[in-house]
């Protein structure tokens, strides 16, 4: 994280605007930068206690949050296309987690992911019509700095851990990692949310997990981990990502 607001704050200052962001808006973004952080964590965890594949399963749970949180957020009315394409997505980790025991607490984790990826997208959303990209890039990442520096040195103070140092591959993919994979795809995900609902981003956000668990087969041969439930999940969670994808088509054409 730290790479990453290393790269966006010369970004923000070349974006900056006449508009300036009052102190009380900075510390609203930073506070979600907080819940981003714990998002990441937990993702990150997931992997961890289970792997590569059923971390990115996981995530698909994020539409089903957001079909029932998003409508919380905007005191609007449920969608309950929404909540349906989301539980379909849900049945299949049920599908995943039933078969696959002994990645329960990995999936449990990856779940908590999920919940905190739903939240902070709502509420990106409703922050794009008042904040340009940038600014809202900029301090919500410094905000999950500061949060994930206080985490490592109080775990560092309680447990006596000793603080690896990357290596130059290490280096040279969290670079990579920083401004391809969060900087750019943030870059991309705000600028979705000023013309689509935060359910059909996260929705979309389900493909991850196939062409992420396409990658992991090839690097990790972690289709030797997996059982027959995992696959059925997969199918499922597909055939969620299709359904949203069509309705947003017909939105389009009806408009």
């Amino acid at each position: 994280m730290l790479l990453t607001v290393l790269a966006l704050i010369p970004i923000y200052l070349m974006h900056q605007t006449s508009a300036k962001v009052s102190t009380k808006d900075k510390a609203r973004l930073m506070l979600i930068g907080v819940l981003i952080a714990i998002h990441w964590v937990c993702f990150y965890g997931s992997i961890k206690l289970a792997n590569v594949s059923i971390a990115l399963v996981c995530i698909s749970s994020v539409g089903l949050f957001t079909a029932v949180l998003e409508p919380v957020f905007f005191k609007s009315k449920f969608v309950w296309n929404d909540i349906i394409i989301g539980l379909l997505s849900l049945i299949g980790i049920l599908f995943i987690f039933q078969f696959d025991i002994h990645f329960r607490t990995g999936i449990l984790v990856g779940l908590i992911s999920a919940f905190f990826a739903s939240i902070f997208t709502i509420i990106n959303k409703r922050l794009t019509a008042q904040h340009n990209t940038q600014t809202i890039q900029t301090f919500e990442m410094i905000g999950g700095l500061f949060f994930l520096t206080l985490v490592i040195i109080s775990i560092n103070a309680y447990q006596h851990t000793t603080f690896i140092i990357p290596t130059q591959t290490d280096w040279f993919w969290l670079i990579i990692l920083a401004l391809v994979c969060t900087v750019l795809a943030n870059h991309l995900m705000l600028n979705a949310l000023k013309k689509i609902s935060a359910f059909t981003m996260n929705v979309t956000l389900n493909l991850e997990p196939v062409y992420g668990i396409i990658i992991a087969i090839i690097l990790f041969q972690e289709q030797k981990q997996m059982g027959k439930g995992f696959y059925i999940g997969i199918v499922l969670i597909a055939i969620s990502v299709l359904l949203q994808m069509i309705r947003v088509m017909r939105q389009q054409i009806h408009k």
